[in-house]
């Protein structure tokens, strides 16, 4: 039951150039709304409605920060704001403009405008008088406050539709597509720094994430695969959760060591990882592979062995970061909180028998018969038995 009720006004993004499928992609993001704000407020606590363009979360004041959390996570909302709801009367949206300026002027702002959209043509102002009207009775409630048409502090939003809503902090949203509008793809999960990222930015373009961790016990430790478990964790708070496949990779990788020459050793592990990925993707409707590949950043990232190890798929391979440097990867990192975590110093499975001088520029023909050599297919149906399963990233009223 909601009591004290907060309103947050959200403004959906791409959603408006979907034309005649722009119907589906806003049930997929009101359901998602729904599954979030549900898990972390419980069904009874909140009310969701949409009309015109707009989308109402209104909940308990007391879970407000809770709901702003989700909002900031949340794909397929280019802003969103914490709005005061009034009547459809001048004076009541002048006077809740003016309450809007006291809490800017509290906060340390110091200049302002006002921006009018008014759907419901029936009221008695039109967007131009409302923005003059307001301004200047903000200007006599808060005279510290000054009006600055051209690169305001704060902006103060009136927009007139089935209520009015007034709001003067409103926010970024995401953007993108709601996830589950483009299916699902397996995201190839490491402990490092760019997959996380790889698999965030599919799911802005609406694509549910599944992930796959290849681990080699005792060769790389527990505390590695927590840290992944923690980076699907993170990721799937923007995603409504991520099925994380753990494999044992160790008995393939020892058989690359004894059997494949040394420089091919880190190119007949990614095509190993490759065929295991697309065998879990297959069973679990997954469209496509997602990874963190980024072109020439270390060997088997060059065009050539990006060639080899996709070789033998049928499915398509993403590579969302292939045009981006390693600072810009970075900086996205620490804007999703997954830098800090994917830096913890525990090596990956493929840093382990990482040979000295590595092949730059494999022949896909060549790398299919190294690969045909090492005899690698029991040893795959035997990982795969062994898949263990961990849910990541469903969000609680409990989350850190």
């Amino acid at each position: 039951m909601i009591v004290n009720e907060a309103t947050y006004l959200l403004k959906p993004g791409e959603l408006t150039l979907k034309g005649g499928n722009r119907e589906g992609f806003e049930r997929i993001l009101r359901r998602n709304l729904i599954l979030l704000l549900s898990a972390a407020l419980g069904r009874k606590n909140f009310r969701l409605e949409n009309t015109n363009g707009r989308y109402y979360v209104f909940c308990n004041e007391e879970e407000a920060e809770i709901t702003e959390k989700i909002l900031d996570r949340f794909f397929g909302i280019a802003g969103w704001a914490k709005a005061r709801k009034t009547g459809k009367t001048p004076e009541e949206v002048l006077a809740a403009c003016a309450a809007e300026g006291r809490e800017l002027s509290l906060r340390g702002i110091r200049s302002f405008k006002i921006e009018a959209r008014r759907t419901d043509k029936s009221f008695p102002l039109s967007s131009y008088e409302i923005c003059c009207r307001a301004g200047d009775r903000v200007r006599e409630t808060v005279p510290c406050l000054e009006v600055r048409v051209k690169n305001p502090e704060a902006v103060i939003g009136v927009e007139i539709r089935e209520k009015a809503f007034i709001y003067g902090d409103a926010r970024r949203g995401l953007g993108g597509l709601p996830v589950g509008t483009a299916g699902r793809g397996l995201l190839l999960l490491s402990g490092g720094i760019d997959s996380p990222v790889a698999g965030w930015m599919m799911a802005g373009r609406g694509m549910g994430i599944d992930a796959v961790y290849f681990h080699a016990y005792p060769y790389t430790s527990e505390e590695a695969r927590q840290k992944v478990i923690t980076l699907a964790e993170i990721v799937g708070s923007y995603t409504l959760g991520i099925r994380l496949h753990c494999i044992g990779f160790t008995k393939v990788q020892v058989r690359i060591k004894e059997r494949a020459p040394p420089a091919w050793s880190t190119v007949m592990l990614r095509m190993a990882m490759m065929e295991c990925a697309e065998r879990i993707a297959r069973r679990n409707r997954c469209r496509c592979l997602i990874t963190g590949e980024s072109l020439s950043q270390v060997a088997s990232q060059t065009i050539e062995n990006l060639t080899c190890t996709q070789s033998r798929l049928k499915l398509p391979v993403l590579r969302p970061l292939i045009g981006m440097d390693k600072d810009r990867i970075i900086r996205m990192a620490e804007s999703i909180n997954t830098y800090e975590t994917s830096i913890l110093p525990y090596a990956d499975c493929c840093s382990v028998f990482s040979p000295a001088h590595p092949i730059l520029r494999g022949n896909t023909d060549e790398a299919k018969c190294l690969y045909e050599g090492l005899q690698l297919e029991n040893l795959l149906d035997e990982a795969l038995k062994e898949d263990k399963i961990e849910k990541c990233g469903a969000l609680s009223a409990n989350e850190k």
